[in-house]
């Protein structure tokens, strides 16, 4: 997304969004509108909380991204490795531990697009940039909502 051109960037990010649009859209029909509401404003309450202290913080957020980084790593590896032994109890534990890390990312990325903000770059290299900040916010927005709505939601009936 960075080196190609902006066009190709924005390109990429729409099929990143298509992509998860295709991968959520199952949950709404497996999950009640009230759940999926709920669940929608508390990420998106989450969300913007997070991202305003990112914004606005004077401390450093670099090590904890970094360490969010990584636990995102030890995350994916815990649920590959939940897909074969089937643990409820694993997956209530990722499902309130995965909206923390990526609330944490929300801030440290939001932090690090500001920083970026305020590099002298090229019109088409901030523009890139703004694509590539939107890319990673809206992975860590579709997450939270994604587990939150595990967490909270209620299954339809029919």
């Amino acid at each position: 997304m960075m080196t190609k051109s902006v066009g190709a960037a924005q390109a990429c990010f729409w099929v990143y969004a298509a992509m998860w649009g295709a991968l959520i859209a199952p949950m709404f029909y497996a999950y009640t509108q009230d759940s999926i509401a709920r669940a929608f404003f508390i990420t998106a309450a989450a969300f913007a909380g997070m991202s305003l202290y990112g914004y606005t913080t004077k401390r450093d957020l670099s090590a904890v991204g970094r360490f969010l980084v990584m636990a995102t790593f030890g995350i994916l590896i815990a649920l590959l490795v939940n897909i074969f032994v089937q643990s409820s109890g694993l997956h209530l534990l990722m499902s309130i531990v995965i909206p923390v890390i990526f609330a944490g990312l929300t801030a440290y990325e939001t932090q690090q697009i500001k920083n970026w903000y305020y590099e002298s770059d090229a019109h088409d290299m901030t523009q890139r940039k703004a694509i590539f900040g939107a890319f990673m916010l809206y992975g860590s927005f579709v997450t939270m909502f994604i587990w939150i709505l595990q967490l909270l939601g209620v299954a339809r009936s029919e």
